[in-house]
């Protein structure tokens, strides 16, 4: 009997197909000095759901579900954003939506978990993505942005210290042994390759202008790219995270270097991460169309990919940043394939030596991953990336006439997450 349930359910199970993603231009994330700064945040999603619903005739009376990812959800990004977006950009009030938090991987997890719904049966139409405005986010007070991920619990620091995010970053390339000039290359490439996609217009499918109140253009293109960097403009760079290491955790008094000592108490770190070879503080917001096969007939739609496998993994807190393999590993293992099956992917550049990890431990052709760049180059919207490498990836695959593209990103807490999709 159990058995029949379970072939029942296998022969229910439907596919979950992208439509159609757009995104902002990334923008600085300084107040007064990026281009959407003065951006609300659900303003700025809810053009990125208006121009996605123009040009798909989308009926939002039909939409099952809008899922949205922002890392940061306090202030004007609190109250449901994904929601309040969906109301700003006009959308019928029957288009219900969620917001959730996944540290960096808030936007894929969105695009995840809206194919899981439309592949379980319980929904045909759905519209995910993300924003994060970290201009906004900088200027909230120290109360209201917690040094570490864990929120001041002290009872969990006691089991899991977890240090800040680029000293894990650092603690990472010391124990891989990672050079500073091999991580400064890797970030001197993705600006190099950002260049070349920005020229050749490899972006513009997905990207939309934002307008100001009086439609003046605030943004059509990337603000954060640094065009010229070389090997020796990155070397003058000081270091960042290890001004970090003397700096009280909280109020308690413990440091940063106590908090490490906590695991690591003999390991001398090597700091090698600074501004040049880190993702870029930006603000930016991004959403893509899912449907199930039947309602994109029915709106006469030509889907261009879909899901194929998706995973997220748990690891250690203290390292944080180490999982996009393991989880590209097990979405890959779910797939019925191996890294060869894969014709590009997604690494997120939150630091350089995450991609350079990932490309270590799966032998990965460095020509395949992060083929226009990444957010070294073009910044990391926490809540946003991860729908907007979905997007990045598809745009590549159809411009190369290629089939199947793999997106993983490291999280906080000690996650990964990874997507892979396959064009049809």
């Amino acid at each position: 009997m159990k058995q029949n349930l379970k072939e029942n359910k296998e022969e229910k199970m439907t596919e979950a197909y992208i439509i159609d993603a757009a995104r902002t231009p990334r923008g600085i994330g300084k107040l007064g000095k990026g281009s959407l700064s003065e951006f609300h945040p659900g303003r700025l999603l809810a053009t990125v759901l208006e121009e996605i619903q123009k040009r798909n005739d989308l009926e939002t009376q039909d939409i099952d579900d809008v899922v949205i990812g922002c890392s940061s959800q306090v202030g004007k990004q609190g109250s449901c954003v994904g929601r309040m977006a969906a109301l700003d950009a006009g959308w019928d009030t029957s288009a219900s939506a969620v917001t959730l938090d996944r540290f960096c991987g808030s936007g894929i997890t969105s695009v995840n978990l809206a194919a899981a719904n439309i592949m379980s049966g319980m929904d045909d139409l759905c519209v995910a993505g993300g924003v994060e405005m970290m201009s906004y986010t900088a200027t909230l007070t120290s109360e209201r942005n917690n040094r570490t991920v864990d929120g001041g619990n002290l009872h969990l620091r006691e089991i899991h210290p977890q240090p800040h995010q680029g000293i894990c970053a650092d603690l990472i390339a010391t124990l891989e042994g990672f050079s500073r000039e091999e991580l400064d290359a890797l970030a001197v490439e993705s600006q190099n390759r950002a260049q070349q996609a920005i020229a050749e217009g490899r972006f513009d499918r997905s990207l939309i202008t934002v307008r100001n109140e009086d439609g003046s253009i605030a943004l059509d293109r990337e603000e954060f790219p640094r065009p010229g960097t070389t090997l020796d403009t990155l070397s003058s760079l000081p270091t960042v995270f290890s001004e970090f290491m003397p700096t009280p955790v909280d109020d308690g008094g413990e440091t940063f270097t106590e908090l490490v000592a906590r695991r690591y108490p003999d390991l001398e770190i090597n700091h090698v991460h600074h501004a040049g070879n880190s993702s870029g503080v930006v603000d930016g917001a991004a959403a893509l169309i899912l449907s199930s096969k039947d309602y994109a007939d029915k709106a006469g739609w030509k889907p261009r990919a879909r899901i194929t496998a998706m995973a997220t993994v748990g690891g250690d807190p203290t390292l944080m940043l180490n999982e996009p393999v393991p989880a590209a590993r097990k979405a890959l293992k779910r797939a019925g394939m191996t890294t060869s099956d894969i014709d590009l992917f997604e690494v997120n550049e939150a630091f350089s030596a995450i991609p350079m990890l990932f490309m270590e431990k799966t032998g990965v052709d460095p020509s395949i991953v992060n083929v226009n760049g990444g957010s070294i180059a073009m910044g990391h919207p926490l809540g946003a990336t991860g729908c907007i490498l979905t997007g990045t990836i598809m745009d590549e695959i159809e411009r190369r006439d290629l089939n199947t593209g793999l997106v993983t990103l490291c999280i906080g807490g000690g996650m990964g997450i990874a997507t892979i999709i396959e064009r049809v």
